[in-house]
């Protein structure tokens, strides 16, 4: 006999027909080509062993697993069976609770046991089950023989003919179909369908939904929802952020490091963003919220501009001359930009626009200054961030013409092997590109101290290093200087490793021994 857990989720013979309509889909995703998971070949377990290359900026004290849709299912279902060892529960019921708990066994195992199950059910919007086996009894001894009602199509049916959940409400098969369908195909929902009665919060386990469900589509659908369901709730695991991949990263313990798919990408595990080593999570957050908001147009509006004295629009002065006339049609007031009182006045031997009370203009003066001030520290910052990531942009096209210019150096009597070194100098200069692209959000949010003149020393020896492999690899090669633009190109590209390494060891030991100081509180 089959169990609950197979009724789920072992449905590949049932389905081998839908195999064209399997595919991939990353998290959030919603189209059917999703996490197919009885479908898919399993492949090898990938971890992190890798080349030397591929170690540069990863820990061997933070192991990581890629997982394929396949070994998703199956951890999922380990973490259900260690569970239901405990709890003595039906495993859809089980797997229903540790999605409210986030996957967090230790925390469901507290409140299971903590005397008092009534609200820990009620939260997670299901019946006790033993509550709802009796009920169950009582029922099928009152309806055996009665006709019954579906509420929804308003037909009548033998009551056996009729079924719903553990709340009691009831419904033909083909609505209940219907429901299902229309929840999971058109809205997207898997974990979350609740009964089809009005008002009623109770969730539909996985058990009923495979069993009233007739589309083996659809079936397929509500897997790779639960599954999608499974790793965006599980603190240790992440999709990979690539779009057309499908795997998973599987870690031991939250830490801000970096891992790598199979399909190439390397992201923060913390954050599932491109790794941006030295910068932390929640300060790179703030930045790119600060870049993609308007607080820096406020700022240029603050520095650059005026409020009318009279209606307060705000005006720019495109002219050179010190007599504005609001344009706002309602208003048409004269003044002076400088001291913003009335023109009138100007110009007559009594009034004096170039004297003003130092109490009352310091304030207004002070704001504007500030605000002056601030925008142009962060476009300072703004900007080399945003070369860097232009520069970046095409350092990955040189490996092209690093590609033509190492045949090149073959056809002048150096081996395969001898021109390695190219590429070699391209991977360091990307990556010291990436790492100097993000050393200037860190720097934008640092406080001037001993740490960050330390910190901004390595930088620049960093930048102009990697400014010199840059122009050592757009140099064209002859015949006559191959042997000195070898040696140039080997010596700094290892020195330019080896300055990346002294920069990001001295951030780390600043995180290590709390050294750093920020301008914004985290």
């Amino acid at each position: 006999m089959e169990s609950e857990e197979e009724v789920l989720y072992n449905e590949s013979e049932e389905e081998e027909e839908d195999e064209d309509d399997s595919g991939n889909e990353s998290s959030g995703g919603d189209d059917d080509d999703g996490l197919s998971v009885a479908l898919l070949d399993s492949e090898p377990t990938v971890s992190a062993n890798m080349s030397s290359k591929d170690k540069m900026d990863f820990d061997e004290d933070f192991p990581f697993e890629v997982l394929t849709t396949e070994q998703i299912m199956q951890h999922m279902q380990d973490c259900i069976k260690e569970v239901n060892n405990v709890v003595q529960l039906p495993p859809t019921i089980t797997r229903i609770l540790l999605n409210h708990f986030k996957w967090d066994k230790e925390k469901l195992y507290e409140r299971y046991y903590d005397g008092d199950r009534g609200p820990l059910f009620s939260e997670a919007h299901i019946i006790d089950p033993a509550e709802a086996y009796n009920n169950q009894q009582i029922k099928k001894l009152s309806y055996s023989h009665e006709m019954e009602t579906c509420i929804i199509c308003c037909r009548d049916f033998p009551a056996s003919m009729l079924t719903g959940l553990a709340c009691g409400h009831r419904f033909c098969k083909d609505c209940w179909n219907h429901y299902l369908t229309t929840k999971i195909m058109e809205e997207g929902m898997g974990n979350k369908i609740s009964c089809a009665a009005h008002a009623c919060d109770i969730l539909v386990d996985d058990q009923t939904v495979m069993n009233l469900i007739t589309d083996n589509k659809v079936k397929l659908r509500y897997q790779h929802l639960i599954t999608n369901s499974f790793v965006e709730c599980n603190r240790l695991l992440r999709w990979c952020p690539k779009p057309e991949c499908s795997h998973s990263i599987k870690v031991q313990y939250l830490d801000f490091q970096p891992v790598k798919c199979t399909c190439g990408t390397i992201f923060c595990f913390l954050c599932g963003e491109n790794w941006h080593e030295p910068v932390k999570c929640d300060l790179l957050k703030l930045w790119r919220k600060k870049c993609d908001d308007d607080s820096e147009t406020s700022n240029w509006i603050a520095a650059n501009t005026k409020e009318c004295p009279q209606c307060n629009v705000t005006i720019e002065k495109d002219g050179g001359c010190n007599h504005m006339i609001c344009k706002n049609q309602n208003c048409k007031a004269d003044f002076c930009w400088q001291c913003l009182g009335p023109w009138e006045p100007h110009g007559t031997s009594w009034y004096s626009c170039n004297r003003y009370d130092e109490h009352e203009a310091k304030a207004a003066r002070d704001a504007q200054e500030r605000s002056r001030a601030a925008l142009q520290r962060y476009l300072f910052y703004c900007n080399r961030y945003m070369n860097h990531m232009q520069s970046l942009k095409f350092e990955h096209k040189l490996y092209a013409s690093i590609k033509e210019k190492m045949e090149e150096m073959q056809q002048h009597n150096m081996s395969w092997i001898e021109v390695q070194f190219l590429k070699k100098a391209v991977d360091v200069l990307c990556l010291c590109r990436e790492t100097l692209m993000y050393t200037y959000v860190f720097a934008y949010y640092l406080v001037k101290n001993n740490q960050s003149i330390i910190f901004e020393d390595n930088q620049k020896d960093l930048e102009s290093a990697t400014e010199t492999l840059s122009e050592y690899l757009e140099r064209d090669i002859t015949k006559d200087n191959i042997v000195d633009i070898k040696q140039k190109v080997q010596d700094k590209y290892r020195y330019c490793d080896s300055r990346r390494k002294v920069l990001l060891q001295h951030v780390h030991e600043g995180y290590d021994k709390d050294l750093w100081e920020y301008s914004v509180k985290l």
